[in-house]
C-alpha cells in the first residue's frame, strides 16, 4: 500500500524538522566541505607549482602539504579573517542587531565617542589597569615562589606540581567560579572563616590583617574615584579609620573588594606561569650555584645573583602573556558580578564592557570599535615591552 503524495510530503517535512537529522546533515555537509577544500587547495598549490616550472616531485609535495594544512587554513579564513574584516567595517557604522534599518556609515564617530566622550569606557580602562598593575605582579610572584619551592627535590613533588597546576586545567569555567563565589561569601565563606580562625588564634596577625584591609580599601577607593571622578568613597574610608578587630574582607559584597576578589582568582590560576619558571630554574647550570656556594654565597644570594638574572627570559615571557591575559580578563567578572549590578561598575573591564555593548545592548558597530581600540592598546603595550626587553632581559646563556 502506497502513501498519498500529501502524506509522503508530510513525512518528509517531519523528518526535516527532526533536530537529530539536522545535526547529521550538518555534520555530513561539513565533512564534504572539508574534503572538497582540502582537494581544492591542494590542486591549486600543485597547479601553481606546475606554472612555476617545478618538478613533478615538488608538485606532489605541494599538493600533499596544502592538502593536510587546508583544514586549518580554511578555518582560519572563515573564523578569523572574515570576522575581522566584518568587525573592522562595522566599527565605522552604527550597525545594531535589533534595528530594522540598514547600517549607516558614520566614519570615525564611534572611535571619537569611545576615546573622548564615553566615561564608562574610561572607567573600564582604569579597572583593567588596576587588575593589571596590582594583580599581575602578585600572580607572577606567587608563580615564582611556587616554582622555587617545587624546584627542591622533596617527597611528593609530582603531587604538588599536579595540585598547583590543577587550577589551569579547571580554568575559569562557570562551575569553578560559582564555587569561588560561595567560598568568598563574607559571612559563611570558607576563606573568611579561615581568616577569622587565624586572626583569633594569633593576635599579631589580626593587626596585620586589619592593616592590609585598610591599605587595600584606600587604594581601591582611589581607583574608584579616578573612574567616577568623585572621591567621596575615599573620604569615607579615611574618616572610618583603622578597621575594627572583627573585620574581614567583603569579597563579593563591597565595591572596595570586588576587584581584589578577581585578583585572588588570577593568583589562584598561576600554574602555567609556575611551570615556565620551573623550566627556567631547571635550566640554570648547577656549576654556577656550586661556584657561588664555594665563594660563601648564601641561598638568597645564590638565587638573587645567579638564578634570577638567568630567569629574565622566562619572566619576560610570563610578563607578556600575563599582561595580554589581564587586559582581556572577562570570565571571573561575568560570573561573579553579572547579576550584582551595584558592583558591576566597580569591576567592569574593557572586554566586559565590549560584551555589554555588543551582546547586551546589541550595538555591534560600537562594540566592534571598542574591540579594535582594545587590540591597539594591547599591541602598543606589547611592542613597548619588546622594545624595553634589551635593557633587562639576559640571553647570555641561551
Amino acid at each position: 500500500m502506497t502513501l498519498p503524495l500529501s502524506d509522503f510530503n508530510f513525512e518528509v517535512m517531519q523528518l526535516l524538522k527532526n533536530s537529530y537529522l539536522d545535526l547529521i546533515l550538518t555534520a555530513g555537509l561539513t565533512v564534504i566541505f572539508i574534503i572538497t577544500a582540502c582537494f581544492g587547495l591542494g590542486m591549486l598549490a600543485k597547479w601553481i607549482s606546475k606554472k612555476r616550472g617545478k618538478s613533478s616531485v615538488k608538485q606532489e609535495n605541494a599538493f600533499a602539504g596544502y592538502f593536510f594544512s587546508a583544514p586549518w587554513i580554511v578555518g582560519f579564513i572563515i573564523f578569523i579573517i572574515i570576522p575581522l574584516a566584518f568587525s573592522f567595517y562595522w566599527s565605522f557604522t552604527d550597525y545594531r542587531v535589533t534595528s530594522r534599518d540598514s547600517a549607516n556609515w558614520i566614519g570615525l564617530e564611534n572611535y571619537s565617542t569611545i576615546l573622548v566622550k564615553d566615561e564608562s569606557f574610561r572607567a573600564s580602562i582604569i579597572n583593567t589597569l588596576y587588575l593589571t598593575v596590582i594583580g599581575l605582579p602578585l600572580q607572577m610572584a606567587a608563580a615564582l615562589g611556587l616554582a622555587v619551592l617545587l624546584n627542591r627535590k622533596i617527597r611528593g613533588e609530582r603531587f604538588f606540581r599536579m595540585g598547583f597546576y590543577l587550577p589551569v586545567i579547571l580554568g575559569f569555567n562557570t562551575a569553578v567560579l560559582l564555587c569561588w563565589r560561595l567560598m568568598l561569601n563574607t559571612g559563611t565563606g570558607i576563606i573568611n572563616q579561615i581568616i577569622r580562625a587565624i586572626t583569633n588564634a594569633v593576635p599579631i596577625l589580626g593587626y596585620a590583617n586589619r592593616a592590609i584591609i585598610f591599605v587595600q580599601e584606600i587604594i581601591t577607593a582611589f581607583f574608584l574615584g579616578l573612574s567616577s571622578g568623585k572621591f567621596n568613597l575615599l573620604n569615607k574610608v579615611i574618616e572610618a579609620g583603622f578597621p575594627a578587630a572583627n573585620r574581614v574582607p567583603l569579597w563579593v559584597q563591597s565595591p572596595l573588594w570586588s576587584k581584589m576578589s578577581v585578583i585572588l582568582l588570577m593568583v589562584w590560576g598561576c600554574g602555567a606561569m609556575m611551570l615556565i619558571f620551573l623550566a627556567g630554574l631547571n635550566n640554570v647550570p648547577r656549576e654556577l650555584h656550586e661556584s657561588a656556594e664555594v665563594d660563601g654565597a648564601s641561598k638568597w644570594q645564590r638565587f638573587w645573583k645567579v638564578s634570577f638574572p638567568l630567569l629574565t627570559p622566562y619572566i619576560f615571557y610570563n610578563l607578556v602573556v600575563g599582561l595580554i591575559n589581564s587586559l582581556q580578563i572577562f570570565e571571573p567578572i561575568f560570573v561573579l558580578y553579572r547579576d550584582n549590578q551595584p558592583l558591576v561598575s566597580s569591576t567592569i573591564s574593557m572586554v566586559y564592557y565590549l560584551w555589554q555593548k555588543s551582546f547586551s545592548h546589541f550595538e555591534i558597530g560600537y562594540g566592534s570599535a571598542i574591540s579594535w581600540v582594545i587590540l591597539v592598546i594591547i599591541l602598543v603595550i606589547t611592542l613597548i615591552q619588546f622594545k624595553l626587553q634589551k635593557r633587562w632581559v639576559n640571553y647570555d646563556l641561551y
